[in-house]
């Protein structure tokens, strides 16, 4: 017999996270009768900024880890654009060359003529 599968709203993860920080995932998630996992999965997506459990929530270490995320991220952007830059000049290169030897293509065609 399968296990009926219990939905969980918004407010109530924000709510059960915030004990979890305090006691403990395992003693929160025994206190309020929810599964370890799922507890372990909300405090992991609270960590990870994908649940957002409000203003001064966040300690000391996941306020840096999340700023220097942010910074690793800013950095990638930043390199990712330069390479598209680099490949569109590249392109644009590809795209004359190709014009200039249609272009030769055709005239030694009309001077065969």
């Amino acid at each position: 017999m399968a296990k009926k599968q219990r939905k969980y709203d918004m407010e109530y993860k924000l709510q059960a996270v915030k004990p979890a920080k305090e006691l403990g995932g395992a003693k929160a998630a025994d206190e309020l009768g929810i599964p370890e996992n799922i507890m372990y999965a909300w405090t992991k997506a609270a960590r990870e900024g994908r649940l957002d459990v409000g203003p001064g929530s966040h300690t000391p270490q996941t306020a840096m880890s999340l700023a220097e995320e942010l910074a690793l991220l800013r950095r990638q952007v930043k390199e990712q654009e330069k390479e598209i830059r680099r490949l569109k000049e590249g392109n644009e290169f590809l795209e004359e060359a190709s014009a200039f030897f249609a272009a030769s293509r055709r005239k030694s065609a009309k001077d065969r003529e």
